[in-house]
């Protein structure tokens, strides 16, 4: 699998510290401290050339809640000797509780920079880090192989992600293995639930976290997934 996991870390710190002002963000997830570096000001990130090639935005700057939510199920899972695969890992929260679980971690995202981060984090939160790979749900890559566990949090915001993501966890899951979906009720989640059906995946919610921390309001759904027999 080609992947970007063949880093040199102080040189991949050092091109974050040149380009971004750097702040941190202090959490509790599972009763582990996590402190996630980040750009200080998302919206300085937004690049007028990007967003005209594909409305593309930077959502991965941001610590979602449901990430938060995700995160804190998979630190109590037992992940030795299991491969798990983050789709769209943006900082890298859920990446640093599936580091410390035990599992080995491919971390994927659409931005190059989000990989850096998420890199940098685990490395100080998990204390090593995870291998990565640039991905385009779009044209998603055929070589990445089966997972014991696949990770998304809050990925349905446009529809035609229902599809694209339904598809991913279709093509990386492995026969026994599960997929966790982490999301607050975003607009494509009816067509989700369809795109796994057709593609022979059962989904059913196992748990629904209540968030209530300012601005946000809102019930995160975590939705497993799991192959039909």
């Amino acid at each position: 699998m080609r992947n970007s996991s063949r880093f040199d870390p102080a040189s991949d710190l050092a091109a974050l510290d040149s380009r971004f002002v750097i702040a941190e963000s202090s959490l509790v997830v599972g009763g582990v401290r996590v402190t996630l570096e980040h750009p200080r000001d998302v919206d300085d990130l937004i690049n007028d050339v990007d967003f005209a090639l594909d409305e593309r935005l930077p959502y991965w700057a941001d610590v979602w809640p449901s990430s938060t939510a995700l995160a804190t199920i998979v630190m109590g899972l037992d992940g030795t000797g299991l491969r798990a695969l983050e789709l769209g890992c943006g900082l890298g929260l859920v990446t640093i509780a599936a580091l410390r679980a035990g599992f080995d971690v491919v971390a994927t995202d659409y931005y190059d920079d989000a990989m850096r981060f998420a890199r940098r984090n685990a490395l100080g939160n998990a204390l090593r880090a995870p291998q990565t790979r640039l991905v385009d749900w779009r044209h998603f890559p055929a070589d990445l192989g089966t997972f014991d566990l696949v990770l998304a949090s809050d990925v349905l915001y446009e529809q035609e992600y229902a599809a694209l993501v339904a598809a991913a966890i279709a093509a990386t899951l492995a026969p026994q293995g599960r997929a966790l979906v982490a999301d607050p009720g975003r607009v494509a989640v009816p067509a989700f639930l369809e795109a796994c059906a057709a593609r022979g995946l059962a989904v059913r919610t196992i748990a629904q976290v209540p968030w209530a921390e300012p601005p946000a309001r809102q019930t995160i759904n975590i939705h497993e997934i799991t192959r039909q027999a």
